[in-house]
């Protein structure tokens, strides 16, 4: 019998874990497919307080579970198969294993929606990017892509047009799925171009281990063109990873887990934090706080307070 567990390894998970770790609550973490979140898959971090000249993204989470290691976090480097919340003991399934306990912090994260090409992984951190605000610095003068047509797609495009040369977006349809006045914003700013009916075929160049560009088909015409870019912003979507928990824990209509009074959902000792239940901000810091406030709110509940 576990007295938590957290299922994730993300900011979130493993903030959750160093707080519910120093106070004495011998947390185990189950660290999932992938073990250390989105951040694993980009470079060089500038946005996170306390280094001035920015830290890469692995580095940074080796650190965060290293210190969470240190004060007794548990951790199984495996992912979790079932969960059962409708009762007591929870029950957690990790590849055949099964695990009981009183709490648990579910910091499962989201997973941002990719084309699925070859060079869009190599490349991922290396001029690809599924954050405009954690990357955008990066491209200041230069010349952008971004891929997709709904609000996701013009906020980034927008953003980026405050620090890039040229921003582009790129979409499948020949009018955006965007709220209207999403449209007219982007639509006004005067180096925020449109390329319509496109699809990226591939990116460049990925024996260079940098972006400098993409080959873009039109779903009309079939023509394919190369288009110089220094940056490539996906932005067709996020989905959280929620599906172990669904008809268990409320969620709302894009399946983000819904919290009420901090970081409590609809079950009592289940708590959840970062991307997971989080659709606006989707940022490494803001899941780090949401990942202290689950572990204060699940020792509180352990304390019957």
């Amino acid at each position: 019998m576990r007295s938590l567990i957290i299922i994730g390894s993300g900011p979130a998970g493993l903030t959750a874990a160093i707080y519910a770790a120093r106070a004495q609550l011998k947390p185990l973490v189950i660290e999932g497919m992938e073990p250390g979140g989105q951040l694993m898959l980009t470079t060089v971090i500038e946005n996170w307080p306390g280094y001035p000249a920015g830290i890469d993204g692995t580095k940074l989470m080796a650190d965060m579970k290293e210190q969470a290691a240190r004060f007794g976090t548990e951790f199984k480097p495996k992912e979790v198969t079932g969960v059962s919340l409708l009762t007591k003991p929870f029950s957690i399934t990790v590849e055949g294993e099964k695990l009981e306990t009183g709490c648990v912090i579910i910091a499962t994260g989201a997973s941002a929606q990719l084309i699925g090409l070859e060079s869009e992984k190599k490349l991922m951190g290396r001029g690809v990017s599924v954050c405009a605000t954690c990357d955008g610095f990066f491209f200041r003068k230069k010349e952008v892509l971004v891929i997709g047509g709904g609000d996701t797609a013009l906020e980034e495009a927008i953003f980026l047009s405050n620090l890039a040369a040229t921003v582009t977006v790129v979409h499948r349809r020949d009018q955006l799925r965007a709220s209207k006045i999403m449209q007219q914003q982007a639509f006004s700013i005067k180096n925020i171009e449109f390329l319509w009916d496109s699809v990226i075929e591939d990116i460049h160049d990925a024996a260079k281990g940098t972006v400098t560009g993409a080959l873009i088909r039109n779903v009309k015409t079939g023509e394919v063109h190369f288009k110089n870019a220094d940056g490539i912003f996906m932005a067709i979507g996020h989905k959280p990873n929620t599906s172990l928990f669904k008809g268990q824990v409320e969620m709302d209509e894009k399946g983000y887990i819904i919290t009420r009074n901090g970081t409590a959902t609809s079950i009592p000792g289940v708590f959840a934090a970062g991307d997971v239940t989080d659709p606006v901000y989707k940022q490494a810091v803001t899941s780090a706080g949401r990942g202290c406030m689950a572990a204060l709110d699940a020792e509180r509940y352990m304390q019957g307070l």
